[in-house]
């Protein structure tokens, strides 16, 4: 069977059904396929949904900042019913603490350019603020295993707090949202559907093919399958031009209990310590999410197949992770057992996303959206619907990319900054920190 529509969006994450949904506003017949049962049940189901804004480059930080007041209008933003209920977004404020891995004084330089409200905390203010927090420097992170893990610090951390700061309290659900508002635009979605392959004529996309054996006609493809997403601009032949490719990455998140009384006085902020090589983020009801930040001392599992990731978490991450974690919060119990999540990032060669067109007309991708743009959800799916209109009506984003201007915020972004052709952006942090 083979149906027709004005575009298709491949992947039904948070970022394709953002996709979908400005696609759709723009007055395009609109199909989502994904392999998956359900918006959001991918790799955006184990999102820690952290919202912050201390990115290393000037566009990150714009675009989170918009993100951000996105979150806070977000029923609007949807054009949600009165009382459907929707994903929220908790402010708690975030910390940066200071590492020569991300230069804070460049960070504070582009939240000072967007209006992003901070404040350079000292190691005195965080024993004040946030007196759980050890504030010895531990610079470079190390291996849990290695004794000079246990040295003493040497000196101590200062911070970028950012009281803005937050998360979001469901990752599916925002997902969910995003998918109702596309569908109430007229979009369609087919689940359990993977794609197998991507139809071209004369250098134009004309559709793809899904493993049901259904065809999909359309002139606008939109490839935003996450951690597949390199596989699949592989099958439309389009990565001939790509300089800054997607590649999966196996990841763990722990979820332990929190200390005694954390967060008793109210929402807890997160804690970015590329210090020590992790984050930790404040769940209500008693937990914390821990993870890592790619430091150097640990090795990172890249996959050949994202459908190839061992789903458990295994004991030397889970180790590492909580083992850093306790460091900087000495009141933090180390458990026997503890939950967790392993997953599969999508990453680019310097953490920056590609949202851009392809070498095949009618092509496009959002890739390398993994583990630091759930935040800008509000944001990408309009970034690329100006991508999209622009170059359907003929115009070279190559060659003259395309300016946004932020509706919420009047910041405006050169989206070639994400473009597939970049070099590798090297005031990147090379990390999650983006």
């Amino acid at each position: 069977m083979s149906d027709t529509c004005d575009a298709v969006v491949v992947g039904a994450g948070v970022i394709g059904c953002s996709v979908a949904l400005e696609l759709a506003r723009s007055g395009r017949r609109v199909v989502v396929v994904d392999r998956g049962p359900s918006p959001g049940a991918g790799t955006t189901s184990a999102s820690s949904s952290i919202v912050r804004f201390t990115y290393s480059t000037w566009t990150g930080v714009a675009v989170s900042w918009e993100g951000k007041h996105g979150w806070d209008a977000w029923q609007d933003h949807l054009e949600a019913p009165s009382g459907e209920a929707v994903a929220r977004f908790v402010r708690t404020g975030g910390l940066l603490l200071e590492s020569p891995e991300q230069d804070a004084s460049r960070v504070a330089a582009h939240l000072d350019r967007a209006g992003v409200p901070y404040e350079r905390w000292d190691a005195a203010t965080l024993r004040e603020r946030f007196p759980a927090l050890d504030v010895g420097r531990y610079w470079p992170p190390k291996p849990v295993d290695d004794d000079a893990f246990w040295a003493d610090a040497e000196g101590e951390v200062s911070a970028l707090w950012t009281p803005d700061a937050g998360h979001v309290d469901d990752p599916q659900q925002a997902t969910l949202d995003l998918a109702r508002a596309a569908q109430r635009m007229g979009a369609a979605f087919r689940f359990r559907s993977g794609v197998v392959g991507v139809e071209r004529v004369a250098g134009r996309v004309t559709g793809v093919r899904l493993a049901d054996g259904d065809a999909l006609s359309a002139p606008v493809v939109v490839n935003a399958a996450g951690p597949h997403a390199q596989a699949v601009t592989a099958l439309a032949g389009a990565l001939d031009d790509v300089t800054v490719r997607a590649r999966p990455l196996r990841q763990e998140v722990q979820h332990v209990p929190a200390p005694p009384g954390f967060g008793a006085e109210g929402p807890v902020p997160f804690v970015a310590d590329l210090d020590l090589g992790t984050y930790l983020r404040w769940v209500p009801g008693g937990g914390l999410l821990v993870g890592g930040t790619e430091p150097e001392c640990d090795p990172l599992e890249w996959l050949d197949d994202a459908d190839s990731c061992h789903p458990n978490p295994t004991r030397a991450v889970r180790t590492a992770h909580l083992y850093r974690a306790a460091r900087r919060i000495p009141a933090l119990t180390v458990p026997e057992a503890s939950r967790g999540i392993a997953g599969v990032y999508d990453v680019t060669d310097d953490w920056i996303p590609v949202y851009d067109r392809t070498s095949l007309d009618g092509f496009y991708v959002a890739a390398g959206t993994s583990g630091n743009q759930f935040k800008n959800a509000p944001v990408v799916g309009r970034l690329m619907a100006e991508i999209v209109e622009a170059s359907e009506r003929g115009h070279d984003h190559d060659v003259d990319p395309v300016q946004v201007v932020l509706p919420r915020t009047g910041l405006t972004v050169d989206l070639g900054h994400y473009s597939r052709r970049r070099s590798v952006n090297r005031d990147s942090s090379f990390s999650v920190m983006g």
